[in-house]
């Protein structure tokens, strides 16, 4: 792999642009990236790729972008989102991502706030969206990535644009793009990354070149397992988010890594088929998910089926244990998990293309379980731990030092202590430049030592790993004076079933600990069906309909949805589920930690109901207070 950026050598890079461009140079023909149009994947080379940036870039300069200036996109992940990105920073903007999700309010206060003068946006829907309140603010240029039915718009407003117009039309000013590359320093800022926070309005972090320069150099021991020009990895998660974005698109730029992007997120698991990608990142919940998926799937099979797959899963974990404690395996041991793998655990690891040489995952911990189970199938999940603020990722996981269940040593750059409360301080050239006009917030985020004040809580082991407990804001004490971290139990409880999707834990200053559960729709309805709690066929009807929808958007909230889970979740049948997930985590919880009582939602937590956020984190504060009447019943006869 021709990797660009080295932890320890000099290099005479400065900023992104002058990365990718020498990327080009050195891959000019080579596979960039491949998108699917209609039933065919389409492949674009790093010289196209660069021709296409320029021509945007070229766009930007003729309409008077000036350095520094604030440009946001509002866009799934596509290729589209990564040309705007790349144009914006080359003619030393900064760019501002938008998550899908957010509400035209969202978007409003955070294209002000950040003073952009520009937006990408994706399609009609991102553009009506958009354009209820433009008013508002001081955007100038709307470009549009797929003009498809907003033909209208565009003839009403000459300020809109179509970017297939502009990478057709517009004349390659190379020069211009090249000179005002030249003047991108280190310290400019080429991301304002918007923090999800779980309480107020979202910060800015302010990102610099330098510091994305910074962690890029200092991630490269995954470049040297053996990738070549046959790897290729798959996107699909949002790029306003710093996982993405940095570690997923800007990595691969230093790798000189293939990547493909998906369609949609409900054509994800066919087209990991069809790509067979060999590097891939994804969030914790979905290997939750995949796990539950194939444990009730055995548990349908036949007693002999049962019995074999369960022999070889023992056999997988034995083996992943040995080889995680850094035991001597036994040639027993060997020819047994041989065995297991190629007549059983092998189907596994077919589903995700047969061909994964390793995921990167962070955001949540996944249970040791469904990690130890995912390395017996040869699906090596490596866990990482950051922040925004810390450009993306500060620990890591990696394929030549390893330990499951925690995530990681710090990566190369990056100096990390504990506080005395267990907090995890972070220092190094990764640390951000502060937040965006919030001076205040910055000092209360970096200390006059420079500090970086994570406000999580971990442990260090004897080896040096980090593990993390919780939010040190999130940590309960019960009356009887027990500390409890509600992370850990509410991801046990969350990796028993599929159909949980959120589990909110209470129980500071009270005498036990409770929950407030909510299902996941497409599992509840699908169950409900199955069941036949759904009975009549307009309601069936409707249920199909509304899992159409959520197949495409997940995280849509379909017209008639609030209806259909009230009556799934008042279902007794619904309730045994959900409480025989609930005593499963219990018997491997302390007793201390159990949940002693639940109630189950009518309906899932919402982003525009303001219960989570667009990185799908539970705010807190949001849920104490807004169900405070359901926790104080379930300790009615105990408070």
């Amino acid at each position: 792999m021709d990797l660009i950026l080295k932890f320890g050598e000099e290099s005479k890079i400065k900023n992104i642009p002058e990365l990718f461009v020498e990327r080009t140079n050195r891959s000019y023909g080579k596979l960039a990236y491949r998108y699917k149009e209609g039933d065919n994947w389409k492949d674009v080379t790093w010289g196209e790729f660069k021709k296409s940036v320029f021509s945007v870039a070229s766009f930007l300069l003729k309409r008077g972008v000036k350095k520094g200036e604030k440009i946001s996109v509002l866009s799934e992940t596509k290729p589209a989102w990564c040309i705007a990105d790349l144009a914006i920073l080359s003619v030393g903007g900064t760019t501002v991502g938008l998550y899908p999700t957010l509400s035209p309010s969202q978007i409003e206060y955070i294209v002000n706030h950040s003073d952009s003068r520009a937006i990408f946006v994706e399609n009609k829907e991102k553009l009506e969206k958009f354009l209820s309140v433009r008013k508002k603010t001081g955007v100038k240029e709307i470009i549009i990535f797929e003009p498809e039915g907003a033909q209208g718009y565009m003839a009403e407003d000459p300020n809109i644009f179509s970017l297939d117009q502009i990478l057709k039309d517009e004349k390659l000013d190379q020069d211009s793009v090249e000179k005002r590359i030249s003047e991108i320093t280190q310290d400019d800022i080429a991301l304002l990354v918007y923090t999800s926070g779980t309480t107020g309005n979202p910060k800015a972090a302010m990102i610099s070149h330098g510091n994305i320069l910074a962690f890029l150099s200092s991630f490269d021991d995954f470049a040297n397992i053996g990738i070549s020009e046959d790897d290729i990895s798959y996107h699909f998660l949002p790029m306003a988010h710093v996982a993405e974005h940095i570690a997923g698109f800007f990595g691969r730029i230093n790798l000189g890594l293939a990547a493909a992007y998906a369609t949609s997120i409900k054509a994800v698991v066919d087209e990991i088929r069809e790509v067979r990608p060999t590097i891939f990142g994804a969030v914790p919940r979905i290997f939750e998910k995949a796990y539950a998926r194939i444990q009730e799937e055995v548990a349908k099979q036949p007693q002999r089926r049962q019995k074999i797959f369960r022999w070889a899963e023992r056999a997988g974990r034995e083996y992943v244990k040995h080889l995680n404690e850094r035991k001597s395996i036994p040639l027993s041991l060997k020819i047994k998990y041989a065995l297991a793998y190629n007549l059983v655990l092998k189907r596994v690891k077919d589903a995700f293309g047969g061909r994964i040489k390793y995921f990167i995952t962070g955001a949540a911990p996944i249970p040791y379980e469904i990690l130890e189970f995912m390395w017996a199938c040869k699906l090596q999940i490596y866990e990482v731990y950051g922040l925004t603020e810390a450009t993306v990722i500060t620990h890591a996981n990696t394929p030549f030092d390893f330990k499951l269940g925690t995530v990681g040593k710090p990566i190369k750059c990056v100096q990390s202590k504990l506080a005395q409360d267990g907090e995890i301080l972070i220092k190094g050239p990764t640390v951000f430049k502060g937040y965006y006009k919030n001076e205040e917030a910055t000092k209360e985020a970096i200390d006059t030592e420079g500090w970086l004040h994570t406000g999580d809580i971990g442990e260090i082991d004897k080896d040096g790993f980090l593990k993390i407990k919780d939010r040190k804001k999130h940590i309960i004490i019960t009356s009887g004076g027990k500390n409890i971290t509600p992370a850990e139990i509410e991801n046990k409880l969350k990796a028993m079933d599929i159909i949980i999707s959120q589990v909110h834990v209470h129980g500071d200053r009270r005498p036990y600990i409770s929950a407030i559960i909510t299902l996941n729709p497409s599992e509840a309805i699908e169950f409900a069906i199955k069941e036949g709690i759904l009975d009549k066929e307009d309601e069936i009807k409707k249920a199909r309909q509304i899992l159409e929808e959520l197949q495409e958007k997940p995280l849509a909230r379909p017209e008639g949805i609030d209806e259909i889970m009230k009556k799934i979740t008042s279902n007794p049948k619904v309730y045994e589920r959900v409480n025989k997930a609930v005593e499963r985590a219990n018997s491997e919880l302390s007793r201390v930690e159990n949940i002693r009582k639940f109630r189950i939602l009518e309906r899932d937590f919402y982003i525009e109901e303001g219960e989570i956020t667009p990185t799908l984190k539970v705010r807190r504060k949001t849920i104490e207070e807004k169900y405070k009447h359901i926790f104080d019943e379930m300790y009615k006869d105990t408070d």
